[in-house]
């Protein structure tokens, strides 16, 4: 879509994700720093197959694979700031189909996440420096894939505080001050955050839990369905964002040609 061109031009950008943590109509959001990026990786280590009574004749990808993954838990463990959350988390490992060969390659992929852009990038930088080192110490060669198609890369979901306020107020006025509330920072990502490193915008929740009729379940859960009743009112914050915002920039625009 932006290779499209679908935000040339555009000034501000406003969005919302429905949430079941959050009781029907009631919205929230932060400003700054609000979702984690989410990346990826895919790291494939290529060494010498051969049989497991006899090693020496072998170049062992699986022992490489295996101090690779113990080697990045010290990066949030001894590398990350404590008080800045951060997640490396290596989730498949495959490799070999019997008990006595050693395979000729192993692979390992997983997930990491952060919530600042310095922080997040670090990570990439140094998942892909500890795989390549165990990968070498242990005679191996290694491929490593930053850009999976199925999960691609995406980066923070930063606030603007300017929209986020103007956004804040518009809800406030549509579900009134009792509920709005300040959310916490979720490890989730989303790829709206693509759009906001291209133009200044926000991002807000919106209740969907209703135990009356059972909408109590998380996405990705088999039971998962939403309070419909929320929809009006995201389309009403949704339109009261954008004739509001418009109203101030015609507002702005006037009074500034009437100072000349």
């Amino acid at each position: 879509m932006i290779d499209e061109g679908v935000l040339e031009n555009v000034e501000a950008i406003f969005g919302m994700h429905l949430v079941h943590k959050y009781s029907s109509g009631v919205v929230a959001s932060r400003p700054g720093e609000f979702l984690a990026g989410c990346g990826s990786f895919k790291a494939t280590i290529r060494g010498k197959g051969g049989h497991a009574a006899i090693p020496q004749d072998t170049v062992d990808p699986i022992l490489a694979a295996s101090t690779a993954v113990i080697s990045l838990q010290s990066i949030v463990s001894r590398e990350a700031d404590p008080l800045e959350s951060q997640v490396v988390s290596v989730a498949m490992i495959q490799g070999g189909s019997s008990f006595n060969v050693i395979p000729d390659s192993a692979t390992i992929s997983g997930t990491y996440r952060a919530f600042s852009k310095k922080s997040f990038y670090g990570l990439r930088k140094r998942i892909e420096e500890i795989v390549r080192a165990q990968a070498a110490v242990h005679r191996c060669t290694v491929e490593i894939d930053f850009d999976g198609r199925e999960n691609p890369t995406l980066p923070p979901t930063i606030n603007n505080e300017k929209i986020y306020e103007h956004a804040r107020k518009v809800s406030k006025m549509i579900v009134g001050e009792e509920n709005y509330k300040l959310a916490p920072s979720f490890m989730g990502s989303e790829d709206f955050a693509v759009f906001l490193e291209k133009v200044p915008g926000s991002l807000f929740l919106l209740g969907t839990k209703n135990e009356k009729i059972g909408a109590i379940y998380p996405p990705h859960n088999p039971n998962f369905f939403i309070d419909e009743d929320v929809l009006p009112i995201g389309a009403a914050i949704h339109a009261t964002f954008a004739y509001t915002y418009l109203l101030n920039s015609t507002n702005k625009c006037t009074n500034s040609h009437s100072s000349y």
